[in-house]
């Protein structure tokens, strides 16, 4: 998929990062990207997104370099989808329509499949409004319908009762997940705390999931890798069991479709005890990814739950476990903060400690 990028921007710096990530997110689908169109702008245009002049430019430059596809790094309007394909000639694809394509390859288990079916059919609803007339330039007099609207009126009656039929089966899996949890924490004397992981994409969540409760999970240096829900169980007291919970890595700007989708997911998050953020800390920009995180949580209303900040990846950072000290990353968070090398073993010991600490506050554990 030969693509060009193109991205509005107010702050230069902000505006590069956005699109260095859609660059890494179009190489999860074998995307190759021939390069980035930028345009300053305060507002979007409400026709095009861009400006008309830079749609001619886009055009051009499509033709000449072979683009196949001209994705756009932002959330288009179904008319600004329409208008730009009908100018450029090419297809056309926004941020989110990149993020539901990597997680229709990823998912694995009967409930993301649903919960991705149910964002991309969300997402394409409102999008098949006013294509069925331009499909329908074929003739048909004054007050009929064409071919075309006929076709795209079918389609928006079968994604609406696919997507009743699919919130019901979701309403079905949230409900039976409420009866396991209930079953797990009514375990004898034993007490039961949910910890979930939870951080930007590509931050080492899985492989902290693995290093911690030694369960196999499939773990790879690319956004999304894992996708599934994967909860795990960890004693650290002999009377408390604590049941660890990988989750879907964030982004910024994550579709509102899959916010919403993703609610039997991220009822995981919602439900826990203690949150670790995980934070890789030989990101440059580890701080704006904390601030996105961190207003997904507060759209979960999870953003009040206890949290430890687990900065990841020590070893790209310092050469030895004893350097770990002199990092003063963990000094900025507002919370408990641990530094951690989960590829070397450094500083685990001190995580669980802090976990420990954590769950004897709210516990009440002596």
């Amino acid at each position: 998929m030969k693509s060009i990028i193109v991205s509005l921007f107010e702050n230069k710096q902000e505006g590069k990062e956005s699109l260095e990530e859609l660059k890494e997110l179009l190489k999860a689908v074998n995307g190759q990207c021939l390069g980035y169109i930028t345009q300053k702008r305060s507002q979007p245009d409400p026709k095009y997104y861009v400006g008309a002049g830079k749609v001619e430019e886009i055009k051009q430059i499509a033709e000449g370099t072979g683009a196949e596809v001209i994705i756009f790094d932002a959330f288009l309007s179904p008319s600004q989808v329409a208008n730009l394909e009908r100018a450029i000639g090419k297809r056309i694809m926004d941020r989110a329509d990149l993020v539901l394509e990597i997680f229709s390859r990823r998912v694995r288990s009967k409930t993301a499949k649903l919960q991705v079916e149910l964002a991309k059919l969300t997402y394409e609803l409102p999008r098949l409004y006013g294509r069925g007339k331009e499909l329908s330039r074929l003739g048909g007099g004054v007050g009929t319908r064409g071919p075309g609207e006929q076709e795209a009126e079918i389609r928006r009656r079968w994604i609406k009762k696919r997507i009743q039929q699919i919130k019901e089966e979701l309403e079905e899996i949230k409900r039976q997940r409420r009866e396991q949890r209930k079953r797990r924490e009514s375990a004898g004397d034993i007490k039961v705390v949910k910890v979930a992981l939870v951080g930007y994409t590509n931050v080492g969540k899985s492989s902290l999931l693995r290093l911690l409760t030694g369960r196999e999970t499939f773990v790879a240096d690319m956004p999304f890798a894992t996708l599934d829900t994967k909860t795990s169980a960890k004693l650290l007291f002999p009377d408390i069991k604590i049941l660890i919970t990988d989750t879907v890595g964030f982004i910024r700007k994550l579709p509102p479709e899959l916010i919403e989708s993703f609610k039997a997911t991220l009822e995981e998050v919602q439900e826990a005890d203690l949150l670790l953020h995980v934070i890789d800390i030989s990101d440059k920009n580890w701080l704006e990814k904390v601030k996105v995180v961190k207003g997904i949580l507060k759209d979960l209303s999870a953003d009040e739950k206890p949290v430890i900040y687990v900065f990841n990846k020590a070893d790209k950072v310092v050469e030895r476990e004893e350097d770990i000290k002199y990092l003063t990353e963990a000094a900025f968070m507002d919370s408990k903060a641990v530094i951690i090398s989960v590829a070397k073993g450094w500083g685990i010991g001190e995580l669980l400690k802090a976990i420990r600490e954590k769950v004897e506050e709210f516990q009440g554990v002596s």
